[in-house]
């Protein structure tokens, strides 16, 4: 990557200007994407990007400027026009302090790089995968399998000394299945993932996940319409993270809650949720998808109890939200890469698991919706008002599970529905996903054990 007397210069160039922080991120990254639908290698591709982020504070002033020219004086160019946007003079407050190398914990082993696996391996896994979703039932009239893995290295440095070098290896597995017939045509989906290498796709249950795909799509091919109305919601565990994910995730972060556009802003100490909501993110989880050794900024990753016991405790701060706030980092500054400055992000973030099993929250549902699968939305992160799609549902009566049900829509605002948790079960599951937002697309856990909420209004096709 860089070495090290470079990097001081360019630091030393951002600050000519007047600002008071500077920080270089350096970015080299290898992926690799094979896809087969329709039994046939769609895609086989492999790339590599490189480049490098500046960032300069003056203040509650920003600047961000980044560049694939790594020369020294592409660098030096890059830096000076950044610190042409901060006003002001240099003095001797505005100085490099000595960059020390810090030596990285490895919280997540990593046994198989990517591209030291043969791709004939991987396209065994991809073929068998395909050929057990296609064979689950006679309607499934298409899968799409698809692997992608990436090796990313890092080297963060700025004007405070840090310096520190990081990689993350990730990789994911994807299984859409189609299920059709003369009238109609449903898709299931699962894609789990890891902070890992080959070695986590290589002991994946394979036929689980094809099998569970197919199954969505065939289940709700043959699924009544959804009724309307208001009804208790039983959300699942793993996917069902979701809907929190996107509803209080997004408000408690300090890019919304700096600027008091969140729910939970000012709220710190006060009651926000059910006693029985405990909401943690945690960066530090062994593999799992979401995790890091690092944040994006230079700083450990950390376990962060936002909501305990139904009481806020705190926010995921990035270093410069925290001049905001005038709090410290909490380890949640995240980029999608070196074109993107950095924000407050959630890693792996969950409800903590209750007291109760799922077949207690079952059995005590007279009637109400149960959502298996949650799917796609949208929310408003000032308001928390949020509008999401349930991809496997089922109706509820006399405490049994019933007749499944599609269509269905959950809406309603995530600082009310995490007020009206009433059962907490003790299965906590995660799930893989992307979360976009300012800083671009970054590998997130969303997760939850099974929960019942006393209300959600329901938007179906079918009349209560």
């Amino acid at each position: 990557m860089l070495n090290k007397a470079l990097i001081e210069d360019v630091l030393s160039a951002a600050l000519t200007t007047g600002g008071d922080f500077s920080e270089v991120y350096v970015e080299d990254r290898f992926t690799n994407l094979m896809k087969l639908q329709s039994s046939r290698l769609e895609d086989s591709l492999s790339g590599r990007n490189f480049g490098v982020g500046i960032r300069i504070f003056k203040g509650l002033n920003s600047v961000y400027a980044f560049t694939n020219d790594f020369s020294r004086d592409g660098l030096l160019q890059a830096a000076s026009a950044a610190a042409q946007a901060i006003q002001g003079t240099a003095s001797n407050k505005n100085i490099v302090l000595p960059l020390e190398k810090q030596t990285v914990k490895p919280l997540h082993p990593i046994q198989l790089l990517p591209n030291s696996v043969d791709k004939t391996r991987k396209l065994a896994i991809l073929r068998h995968a395909n050929q057990v979703a296609r064979n689950y039932h006679s309607s499934i009239s298409q899968a799409t399998i698809a692997l992608s893995e990436e090796e990313q290295h890092v080297l963060i440095a700025n004007s405070e000394g840090t310096y520190v070098e990081d990689t993350r290896v990730r990789s994911r597995f994807v299984v859409n299945a189609i299920a059709s017939n003369e009238h109609d045509m449903q898709t299931g989906f699962y894609g789990p993932g890891r902070l890992q290498g080959f070695e986590y796709i290589e002991g994946l249950d394979v036929d689980y996940y094809a099998e569970e795909a197919a199954r969505i799509a065939v289940t709700m091919l043959n699924a009544d319409a959804a009724p309307s109305g208001k009804f208790p919601v039983i959300i699942d565990n793993e996917f069902g993270g979701v809907i929190f994910h996107e509803a209080c995730g997004h408000g408690l972060e300090a890019a919304a809650v700096a600027k008091n556009n969140s729910v939970f802003a000012n709220k710190v100490g006060e009651k926000v949720a059910s006693d029985l909501v405990t909401y943690i993110d945690d960066g530090t989880i062994t593999n799992e998808w979401g995790s890091i050794n690092i944040d994006d900024e230079g700083e450990k990753a950390r376990k962060n109890v936002l909501i305990e016991n139904g009481i806020l405790k705190g926010y995921l701060i990035d270093k410069f939200n925290a001049r905001r706030m005038n709090e410290k980092s909490t380890g949640s500054g995240r980029r999608e890469s070196y074109k993107f400055a950095p924000t407050s992000r959630m890693t792996n973030t969950y409800i903590a698991p209750g007291q109760s099993t799922p077949e207690e929250i079952i059995a005590n549902t007279e009637y109400g919706i149960y959502a298996k699968y949650m799917g796609g939305g949208s929310v408003n992160p000032a308001t928390g008002d949020y509008n999401f799609a349930v991809n496997e549902a089922y109706l509820v009566k006399n405490g049994k599970v019933d007749k499944p049900l599609r269509g269905a829509t959950l809406i309603g605002n995530g600082a009310k529905t995490i007020q009206k948790v009433d059962m907490v079960a003790n299965n906590l599951g995660h799930g893989a996903g992307m979360c976009g937002a300012s800083s671009g697309s970054i590998p997130v856990n969303v997760g939850q054990p099974m929960l019942r909420v006393s209300e959600i209004t329901v938007g179906g096709r079918e009349a209560n």
